[in-house]
């Protein structure tokens, strides 16, 4: 890292968003420069290029309208100079194809429509050109394209994190990035995981293409900028078909009404296999938040444009609830598909999560803390759907909770599960608190399974060994892969 006369790297003087600068020192390097040229190459506000001139210090000669670095003081900057990448890009390219070749297949209902790897890289090629990405935190609301996984490719140094409602794209991803890549779970539309808020400095995602989804995810993408909020940048991926331009304008107002503005959007940007309504294209929106962008929006269950959380999908019969609240028993509670904060009832609870796509029971099953759970589900949920899931999700939670899986009840499409409390000396305080930090309870937990033989200090170590980096956050959003690993610790 090369320092300025103002003896201050160039990406404290300048943040996020220097690359622009990257280019106006190569072309210092190369030569003298007018300024206007500077200015026009690199697409920066001249104050902006003036205040590097003026960081350059005596490193720079100034003749009449041109700049230059002085050729002494070149052999300084090479670390800023760009380069032609081609060579690596094609490397990089067959190794995101390789990547999205194994990814679990797409699911309709969470309306992935998978990525080119060419769109991928380009993705990877653009946020690194654009962005210091070993300075900004970079956050992917959802990632089934794998754009964190070249992204991490191309920047080893580019600290990424990955949260996504499929467990099996967290795996996945946790997997091939070695643990590199911070994975972690959520469901939008009940909230992003405390860890992530306010954290980032650049956000990307390829929202559901409804004004609903992109509305609530924006919103939360927002949420997940650091302060000030009007530095950080939102990026996302959006199509409609030219034939109606009504949707594009839906979209839009959305967006602007979240106080973003648009910095630039870049037509075609994404191409995809599939999606054919939209010309199998989007477009990128590069968004910048106004200082009125911190409302936020609540999350509606159809975001999507298939399946059961479709926009136009309808709500449970009257007599499924009723059948459910009775089996689980007198004076059920009745709660939402809402695990953001503990489930504490000194009665029964009864849960309607028929619009589950696969994730939501474990997530509602470590929230609660009541005597009896009853859990209204589709006959056909990835938890029931062989003896192999049963077991795994029985297994998963037996220090919580004794499960029976009542299969076609109360009607031949549904499925209740019941959970009951074992008895409070026999509970994992890892399952019943899974709303603090892991480092805490679990340390605590450690200590006092111990007698008192293991130090505060034995137990931290004990904690980083078997789970690096996951200290700060909460057992209930990490995945689910990371939590079965955590418990057979």
């Amino acid at each position: 890292m090369f320092r300025l006369a103002a003896m201050k790297p160039v990406d404290e003087v300048f943040g996020i968003h220097h690359q622009r600068l990257r280019s106006a020192i190569t072309l210092l390097c190369r030569g003298w420069q007018p300024f206007d040229e500077l200015v026009r190459a690199t697409a920066a506000p001249r104050r902006t290029v003036e205040e590097l001139l003026e960081a350059l210090g005596d490193d720079l000669e100034r003749d009449q309208r041109s700049v230059r670095l002085r050729p002494t003081a070149v052999a300084n900057y090479a670390g800023y100079q760009e380069s032609d990448a081609s060579e690596t890009d094609s490397e990089l390219l067959a190794t995101i194809s390789g990547l999205i070749e194994r990814v679990p297949p797409p699911l309709a209902a969470l309306d992935h429509v998978q990525a080119t790897p060419e769109t991928v890289l380009r993705r990877a090629l653009w946020l690194a050109g654009n962005y210091d990405l070993a300075r900004a935190r970079t956050l992917f609301l959802g990632d089934h394209d794998l754009t964190s996984l070249a992204v991490h490719a191309l920047r080893p140094d580019a600290r990424l994190t990955v949260v996504d409602l499929d467990e099996r794209v967290l795996e996945y991803v946790d997997r091939l990035s070695g643990g590199a890549v911070t994975t972690l779970h959520a469901d939008l539309r009940v909230g992003l995981p405390p860890a992530v808020l306010a954290g980032a400095e650049l956000v990307f995602s390829d929202p559901p293409y409804t004004p609903e989804g992109i509305g609530l995810f924006a919103s939360r993408g927002v949420q997940a900028l650091a302060d000030p909020v009007s530095e950080g940048r939102l990026l996302l991926a959006y199509g409609y078909s030219p034939r109606h331009p009504a949707l594009g304008a839906q979209a839009q107002r959305e967006l602007a009404l979240l106080g973003l503005t648009f910095e630039a959007i870049l037509p075609d940007f994404h191409r995809y296999f599939g999606a054919q309504a939209i010309g199998s294209a989007a477009d990128l929106y590069v968004c910048q938040p106004t200082a009125q962008a911190r409302k936020t929006k609540k999350g509606k269950t159809g975001i999507y444009t298939h399946g059961p959380q479709s926009v136009e999908a309808g709500g449970t019969p009257a007599t499924l609830l009723d059948s459910l609240r009775e089996i689980a028993g007198t004076g059920a509670e009745t709660r939402a598909a809402d695990w953001s904060a503990p489930i504490s009832t000194k009665g029964p609870v009864a849960i309607d999560l028929t619009a589950d796509p696969g994730p939501w029971l474990l997530r509602v099953l470590l929230a609660a803390n009541a005597p009896r759970v009853a859990v209204l589900l589709p006959n056909s949920h990835p938890d029931l759907a062989d003896a192999r899931a049963q077991a795994e999700l029985t297994g998963l939670l037996r220090e919580k909770y004794a499960l029976r899986l009542l299969r076609s009840t109360p009607d031949n499409t549904h499925a209740v599960v019941v959970a009951d409390a074992v008895p409070v000396g026999e509970a994992n305080p890892l399952l019943t608190k899974a709303h603090g930090k892991l480092g805490n309870v679990w340390r605590e937990a450690l200590i006092s399974s111990s007698d008192g033989a293991m130090t505060k200090n034995d137990a931290r170590a004990h904690i980083e060994r078997h789970a690096p980096g996951l200290s700060a956050h909460r057992l209930i959003d990490l995945p689910r892969h990371r939590i079965a690993a955590i418990l057979g610790k």
